[in-house]
This record gives structure tokens, sequence and C-alpha cells, in this order.
């Protein structure tokens, strides 16, 4: 569809991969509420879920540019990103804020596959996005810090080992700057559920595993401590970067797939004996699609390029989510209109794309927070809340 696309190879790679994973495997796994166990394994088994480990710990050693090409390809071949990508912004926060032995312990056994790391626990019920005021706490007690509160919208937990946890090591109270007193932690799952964290599933419109989390006395040992204790907020801005240039990608994906399937159909569908794509309301819709999905991937490989080079994106990496989920809803939309009637049909594959495009609106950041971080952050206007 386009002559620019970059890192071609790596692509060819991937969508060689996908071929055994046809549009109706991804439709069984939505139909029954599912998990795509296989898919995620022959990503895992294949190294693309490790292309940002260094190759000292079994990793590809690349960067945030090649890991958002293979999230773009999850979701341009008609899969969802969403089962997996956690692992992918989850381990920036290990990698560049990890100590050595962390680094050791947990870095090979996530590149071979042998641990998941697929869930972050940030968000809070009554928080939201406000970061600075969650109410989950870590308490220092002898060679532990005990965690209680609460985490909502958490993913992957049920297909996760470990998680990095946002948890007020010191209260709000008692810090000079509302952003300081949090530390992160990487939690074992496995040693967690039951013995003081409790996990309740979550059902919504789309057929994304995440969960509400509770925790009541659970006691974490100090050397899961990442970093420096009470800088667990500076140390997440890195993963949040990550998180939305990567979901950026994955918009780009969606759109991509929404763009070509929209072409395809109005190619090939004949109404009053001519295709309907002749007809230039059919027509130019789609090909503005096309034309905001490229200027929003122009976006995110320069959020990637300053990641990359450890130079500041937030603005970048913000941008990016805003243009690609906008221009992927978008996409969306024009090929329920292109598809008419069978745009609902499941065994089109439409409808189900189109639920989960419409995420990213919302999530990890919605549109208005990004609009106000734009405002406040880069247009120097004063802050709207």
């Amino acid at each position: 569809m386009t002559t620019t696309e970059r890192y071609p190879e790596l692509r060819a790679a991937l969508r060689d991969l996908f071929k055994r994973f046809p549009d109706e495997y991804f439709r069984k796994i939505d139909e029954a509420r599912g998990y795509p166990e296989e898919f995620v394994d022959a990503l895992t088994q294949a190294g693309w879920l490790a292309v940002m480990i260094p190759q000292e710990y079994g990793g590809a050693g690349l960067g945030l540019a090649e890991a958002s090409v293979v999230m773009e390809e999850v979701n341009r071949c008609g899969g969802n990103a969403g089962a997996c990508h956690g692992q992918m912004y989850n381990m920036g926060t290990l990698l560049r804020h990890g100590s050595p032995e962390q680094k050791r312990r947990y870095l090979p056994k996530i590149a071979s596959g042998a641990l998941r790391l697929q869930s972050m626990g940030v968000t809070e019920p009554t928080t939201g996005t406000d970061t600075t005021k969650i109410k989950t706490t870590a308490t220092k007690q002898g060679d532990r810090y005990v965690v209680n509160g609460q985490k909502v919208w958490i993913s992957r937990i049920q297909h996760s080992d470990l998680m990095i946890l946002l948890a007020r090591t010191t209260p709000l109270k008692d810090v000079k700057r509302k952003s300081e007193g949090m530390s992160i932690f990487i939690v074992d799952l496995h040693e967690a559920i039951g013995k003081g964290l409790t996990v309740k599933p979550i059902r919504n419109m789309v057929n994304h595993e995440t969960n509400e989390l509770f925790f009541d006395n659970l006691e974490i040992p100090e050397e899961n401590l990442i970093g420096q204790e009470g800088q667990g907020f500076k140390y997440i801005l890195d993963g949040l970067n990550a998180e939305r240039t990567l979901i950026a990608a994955e918009c780009i994906g969606d759109a991509r797939w929404f763009v070509e399937r929209s072409a395809r159909y109005a190619r090939e569908r004949r109404v009053f004996d001519r295709p309907i794509g002749q007809n230039q309301g059919v027509q130019f819709p789609i090909a503005e699609a096309h034309i905001e999905t490229e200027a929003a991937d122009l976006m995110r490989w320069r959020a990637c390029e300053l990641f990359d080079a450890h130079q500041s994106c937030g603005a970048e990496a913000n941008m990016a989510k805003y243009l690609a989920a906008k221009a992927s809803w978008e996409a969306a939309n024009t090929a329920i209109q292109t598809h008419g009637g069978f745009g609902f049909a499941c065994e089109y594959d439409v409808e189900r794309k189109f639920r989960e495009t419409r995420l990213y609106q919302v999530a990890p950041i919605s549109t208005n927070l990004v609009l106000s971080y734009v405002a406040e952050h880069v247009l120097g206007l004063p802050r709207s809340f």
C-alpha cells in the first residue's frame, strides 16, 4: 500500500509468521472471549517480544523503533497486540532502572519465555490518570515492604508471571513535590496471588484481559525495589512514553488494516453495475483515512527516535498516540460505512477490530489528557486541572 515503510525485512519475517494465524483464528478467540495463547507463544519463541532486551541477556538488543514495528504488524495482520504489548514497555523500567542483579535474574528468562512480564499496576479507582494521588502504600518493615491498596484496569494478570507495581512509600503530606515518594517494585505474581493479592476480572466490551486488584498486607522482598525508593514516578515515565508510542504503532496497524480492507471491498463490491469504490463518496473517506494514517506514522517515528536516543520524548509520544488513535478510529468508521451491513457481521472481522481500536481513544491515556499535556508543556498555557 505504501512504498515508504521502514524495516521491510523485519516486516517480511513477521508476516511470514502471521500466515499461520488467519482471520478465523482471531475471530474464534474473540467469540470465546479467550486468550491467543498459541499466537503469543509463537511471538515469544521467535524472539519478537524480546527485541528490546540486550543481547547479553538473550534478546535482540534493538530499540523502541523495531519494537513498534512488531506491535504494528500484529494489529495489521488482524490480531490485537493488547494480548502481549505489556512486556514491551514494562521491561523498559527494568532495563533502564533495574540493578545488575535484577537484570541478570529476570531478563534472560523473560527473553526465553520462561517468565512473562505482561502486567503493570499503576491506575487506581479513585485517581485514574492523576497518578501522583495514588493511595496504594508500600511500608518498609524490616527486609520487606508491606503493600495495601487497590488497582484497577490491570491487564494480563492471568497470563503474566511478574508485575511492575507503583506504590507510595512516603505519604503525600511528607514530600516537597507530589511526584516524589512513590516507588517501583517487581512483583512475583505466583508468590502474591492468594497471599495478600486478590484478583477480580473485569468483563468489558473488548476481549481484553483486565482486572481489579486488592492488596491486603502483601509482602514484597526489599530486593524487588527497582532503583531508589521514592523515585518511582520518574522511572515510570520512561515506561509510559514507550507505552504510548507502542500504542500509536498498534493504532497505525489497525488503521492500515481498515484502509486495506475498505479499499479491497470497495474494488470488489458492485452496486448499480459498478464497483462502489468508483463513487467519490466511498473512495474519498478511504483516501482520507490513508492520508491521516501516514501523517500519524511520521510522529510515531519521531517519538521512537528520541526515545532510543535517551532524549526527552513526552510530547512526541503523546502526540503520536493522539494522532494514531484518531486515525485508526476514523479509519474504523470508514470501514464500517464502506462495508455497510456486512461491517456489522462477525465474519468480516470489521466489527471486532472496530471495538478493539475504540479503546485507544480512552486508554492508556485519554485524548483530552493528551491535549492538556500539549497545552501546558509544549505551548506554555496555564495548567487546566
